[in-house]
Order: structure tokens, then sequence, then C-alpha cells
């Protein structure tokens, strides 16, 4: 059977609950073989993290501990330049050959930013892309995306048909979890426990990142 890989990237400041969780349900539901969790390095479509990329990585390693459904991918902090997702994916594309299938993962709220990324018409050369569907957010009723969404949208069934080149949209589960929400209560000083793993909380307690001053 072809392998399945997915690639679910975001600057993951920090890692959350939200995050893993969906990364786990897409792998029970679709089967996926695995799914790489990639930290952006340099983000191109919002303002600087503020926190160091290799922390952030971290923290994904931490929070991924012990699950070997998900797999942590450096390959852009590697890299060391602008984080553009069409270069992950040709990367990957020329390391696991033609016949794996390549899915990259994103939120239909990334989604409807799609033609604002770098050479975003040459995506699905290499990989499918997965859309979360997310509540407040939904599809233009025309325009450019609009056409790109009727032309290339399939069901799940073509992640495993093809090695690339579908639109699959997706209603999931998803924990109202956010990492801004982290952040701002770290500020604060007050409690994000079971917002995030607790590795990932003691760790951004003991660097003292996100103005965190104790262990909430």
């Amino acid at each position: 059977m072809r392998k399945k890989v997915a690639i679910f990237g975001g600057t993951f400041n920090p890692v959350h609950n939200g995050h893993l969780r969906l990364a786990l349900d897409l792998v029970q539901q679709l089967g996926f073989d695995e799914m790489r969790l990639v930290p952006c390095h340099i983000p191109t479509h919002r303002a600087d993290p503020g926190v160091a990329s290799a922390r952030r990585a971290q923290m994904v390693t931490l929070g991924i501990a012990g699950n070997p459904s998900l797999q942590m991918d450096d390959r852009e902090l590697v890299r060391g330049s602008a984080s553009y997702s069409v270069d992950t994916l040709s990367q990957l594309r020329a390391e696991r050959g033609g016949e794996c299938s390549l899915t990259l993962v994103m939120g239909l709220d990334a989604y409807l930013g799609l033609p604002q990324w770098h050479r975003w018409r040459e995506l699905l050369a290499f990989a499918h892309l997965l859309v979360v569907n997310r509540p407040g957010y939904q599809l233009p009723a025309g325009g450019e995306l609009a056409e790109f969404d009727r032309i290339y949208s399939a069901g799940a069934e073509a992640l495993s048909a093809a090695p690339a080149g579908a639109v699959v949209h997706l209603d999931i589960r998803a924990l109202d979890i956010s990492a801004t929400e982290i952040r701002t209560l770290t500020a604060a000083g007050l409690s994000t426990r079971f917002l995030l793993p607790e590795s990932v909380r003691r760790y951004i307690a003991e660097q003292q990142l996100y103005g965190a001053r104790d262990d909430c």
C-alpha cells in the first residue's frame, strides 16, 4: 500500500493540546503512517514569534515525547532561511520518492490566505492539501481560491489513491485552545495547566518564556 505522510507546520508558539490532539485524531481517522510536526523557522505570513525557533522546536519535542505516532521535523530550522511550504514539500518529495502520499495539513483560516503564499499553485505538484474546517470561516463564493478549490477538491480517499494533487476538506473535533491565550495567561501569572503538556508548561516556566515568572 502507498505510504501516507502528513506535514503539520506552524510556529508552535507554544505547542499545545489543541495541536497535539488534532494531529493524533488525523492519524487515527485517516491512517497516516507518519505525522510530522514542522516548526517554522522564520514565518513569512505573521509577526516574529519572539521565541527562537530552536526553543519552539524543543517544546514540540517535549510535547510529543512517548507518542510514536507524532514526529518533530526540524528541516526548516536546519535550512535556516525564511520558511516556505513549497520548499519543505519539494525537499520531502525528493526524499520520499514519487509514490509516497504527502499531505500538508492546514486550517481553513490559513487556506483562505493561500493566494498570498510563495509559489502557492505549485503546492499540489508535491502534496495534497488537507484543510481542517473551522467555525467562523468559509470559502469565498468567487475568485481564484474558489476556482482552485472547485477544480481540485476531492474526498479523503484521494490521500491514498495518489501521491499528490487533491484538496480535501475535513470536519473534525478541535480543542478550543490558542497559543495566544496561553501566552496571555503566562504573562499575567495565571495557570496554563491542562492547556498544554505538563513538560511544555514546565519548560516555559524554567526558561521564563512569555513573561513567565514562576511555576503557575
